[in-house]
């Protein structure tokens, strides 16, 4: 348990007190209850009390006790010559604070003070927070004034402005200001400076006096306003911006080298004044310009306005574009006590070459009007592109590169980098061109992409290499040369190349042998079979990949069992005349039993495949069905991503739409995205997905191949 080592008694516990009367005191007893010699002080805390006025409002005696023995009793007498808190009337607390150095202990007592109203008149106090001004003439300068009123009354008080011209205050030279007991209000005096001639440089003192009703006057103590040399120097180029030659400069006007800037220098202020000028500018100015000022300085007495010239020449060059110069020119004063308005100029040169650019630049742009037109760029140049209708495009298995057939009797690889950056050729080179007839549909192999067949109009079926670069097919495959080639499809280990024709046959081609034998010409497929209606889209489906999808005209739909060589119709609606068709099939990579459909009457439509594969008996499931995709004109081109989430579709009515799949197959959404629209139809379309996006090639009759790439979606509901 702590011993307290300091024990006091106070003689009172509560103090009446008047302001303007008489003090007031109390006595406190302090004990020494230690065991050692110890001397003790005491400190009066009022509530509320401000902590400036410090102990000015009483009197302790003794001030500091002296050393006392153990037991011995030191008395200290307290008076109250002053409220704590000016103005106020009422109950306070006083903390009586006794403690010693020696002990480090102290004791705390509490007394209550009841201050009454007082009796005496207070003069008010008059504070000048700042007392001393610097300014130049022409300154707008804020006095401030702090009045507080420490008597208990309410009162009104006056403040007079002296010891200045009363034109130089703004607001006049008195201010009124009611002010509340033991409140501080404070107030400022606007003085506006006269011109630099009517204010010489020295300094101006004044007092702000205080009077009112219930007190004596009050005068605050002296402030200054000094008044420093004043006004300026107005520093100007005319004009900031020159050029060479100054006008006509699509004339040559090769001897005119040089311009003048002219410099102004007005005096605005009360000192006379030697002005120079100082240049800065940088290595590379230096060394291609000539600079000189004429003269070097100047003498200007207050209000004149003097120039100097700064003249700038430089040799002209013939060839190129205008140059642009700069410089930052400083005057500067003898006397630094006076400001320059805008010392710092900054000044601009045009130097135009003897030959006008606007000439140059048409030699530029012919010259890359040249270079554009025998580029990769000009969709017009003979040398890169297609020049008629384009039938056919296809991805590889990365979908890096693509190919292209066309009626132009050309086969084109394509790099896929290039349709985003106009650094590269898109054109990764032709691989057939001038091949005697027009080319109808045109796909890669799939084992290692090297080779691509290309179904011709003449019936011929050509394989050529992607990496020999040879102006030679390497094989064909002919039967009949009078019957079109109109769709193509490798089986998926590259043996098998299918081709569908003009006149109703579909013929099993053995591509492996004959790649490996380089045979020229092979007439005789493996298997063939006449479904008697035109074909124009073949997709092999089933898990197995052994049955060969046959869409074509009076919108038949056939499947041709490879193992048991049987065909067998599957239903489609509607049945179509001879001027239906069924133009473009294709299946998914993973998912091979889900086929997609399309007809020249608009209507595309997604399959499952596997219900009418494992039994011929039972329908094959139609997953979805819809003809207001392409506005109900002829959808020429369907493909399936690898993975089968995203069917892509171009037709007649000029557009390449993205449809999003479900996982069991169906359209995600009703409507589908439109990638891309032309002024021409869209014959054929491919669909890759690569890392996050999702690639779309496509082939009009614009002459173009076009890529657009659409942002994958991770969310896609054919991930869900």
């Amino acid at each position: 348990m702590a011993v307290n080592l300091v024990n006091t008694k106070i003689s009172t516990q509560v103090l009446h007190f008047k302001p303007g009367g008489s003090p007031v005191s109390f006595e406190v007893t302090v004990v020494n209850e230690s065991n050692q010699f110890a001397s003790f002080q005491l400190e009066i805390i009022a509530a509320g009390g401000s902590s400036s006025l410090g102990s000015n409002w009483y009197n302790i005696s003794p001030a500091v006790s002296a050393k006392n023995p153990p037991g011995d009793t030191t008395k200290f007498y307290v008076t109250i010559t002053d409220t704590p808190v000016a103005g106020f009337v009422g109950k306070m607390n006083l903390i009586v604070r006794i403690f010693s150095l020696e002990l480090r202990d102290e004791d705390r007592q509490l007394l209550r003070l009841v201050v009454e109203v007082g009796t005496s008149s207070v003069p008010m106090l008059v504070e000048l927070p700042v007392r001393e001004f610097s300014a130049q003439p022409q300154t707008l300068i804020e006095i401030p004034v702090r009045v507080v009123n420490p008597s208990q009354i309410p009162t009104t008080v006056s403040l007079r402005f002296c010891g200045l011209n009363p034109q130089w205050l703004l607001d006049g030279v008195e201010k009124l200001l009611q002010v509340a007991p033991g409140a501080k209000v404070e107030t400022s005096f606007l003085c506006q400076l006269p011109v630099p001639e009517e204010v010489p440089t020295q300094a101006y003192s004044f007092t702000i006096e205080a009077t009112h009703l219930n007190g004596l006057p009050f005068r605050s103590s002296e402030g200054v306003i000094k008044v420093i040399p004043g006004g300026f120097i107005d520093f100007q180029c005319i004009p900031e911006k020159q050029r060479i030659p100054p006008s006509r400069s699509w004339l040559p006007q090769w001897r005119i080298n040089s311009t003048t800037y002219l410099l102004e220098c007005k005096n605005a202020s009360n000192l006379s004044q030697q002005v120079h000028i100082q240049i800065k500018k940088g290595e590379e100015e230096q060394a291609k310009c000539f600079l000189e000022f004429q003269p070097e300085a100047i003498d200007i007495n207050p209000g004149e306005t003097k120039h100097l010239q700064l003249l700038v020449s430089k040799r002209r060059w013939w060839f190129g574009l205008a140059k642009k110069f700069s410089f930052i020119v400083k005057a500067i004063a003898s006397d630094k006590r006076v400001n320059i308005n805008n010392e710092n100029q900054f000044l601009q040169l045009t130097i135009h070459p003897v030959l006008h650019p606007w000439l140059q630049l048409l030699l530029g742009f012919l010259l890359l009007y040249i270079v554009w037109a025998v580029s990769w760029l000009n969709p017009a140049n003979p040398l890169f592109g297609h020049h008629r209708s384009v039938t056919s495009v296809q991805f590889n298995g990365v979908g890096d590169r693509a190919i292209s057939g066309s009626q132009d009797q050309s086969i084109i690889r394509w790099n896929i980098a290039g349709f985003t950056n106009l650094f590269i050729n898109q054109q990764h080179g032709k691989i057939a061109k001038n091949i005697g007839k027009a080319v109808r549909v045109v796909r890669y192999k799939p084992v290692d992409n090297d080779v691509v067949a290309a179904g011709l109009e003449n019936g011929e079926i050509q394989i050529w290499s992607v990496l020999s670069g040879t102006k030679k097919s390497i094989t064909t495959f002919t039967l009949n040369k009078t019957d079109r080639v109109l769709a193509l499809e490798f089986s998926p280990d590259s043996r098998f190349l299918f081709s569908g024709h003009g006149s109703g046959s579909v013929l099993q081609w053995d591509a492996n042998n004959a790649l490996l034998e380089n045979t020229p010409s092979i007439t005789k497929p493996i298997k063939s079979q006449d479904v008697k209606f035109s074909v124009y889209g073949l997709a092999l489906v089933g898990q197995d990949r052994q049955n060969l999808a046959i869409g074509g005209r009076y919108n038949n739909l056939e499947v041709w069992n490879l193992i048991q060589n049987k065909l067998w119709k599957v239903p489609y609606n509607p049945p179509g005349s001879q001027n239906d068709y069924i133009v473009s099939l294709d299946s998914s990579e993973y998912r091979p039993n889900l086929l997609a459909t399309s007809d020249n009457k608009g209507q595309i439509t997604l399959w499952n495949m596997q219900t009418c594969l494992n039994s011929k008996n039972n329908k094959c499931q139609v997953l979805d069905r819809w003809s207001d995709g392409h506005g109900g004109k002829a959808v020429r081109s369907v493909a399936i991503s690898d993975n089968g989430c995203y069917l892509a579709s171009g037709g007649d009515d000029n557009r390449v739409m993205l449809w999003s799949l479900t996982k069991e197959g169906r359209r995600a959404f009703p409507n589908g995205i439109q990638v891309r629209s032309d002024s021409h139809r869209f014959n054929s379309v491919d669909v890759k997905v690569v890392k996050d996006r999702i690639l779309i090639i496509s082939g009009n009759d614009n002459t173009e191949v076009m890529l657009n790439i659409i942002k994958f979606d991770k969310n896609s509901p054919c991930k869900k």
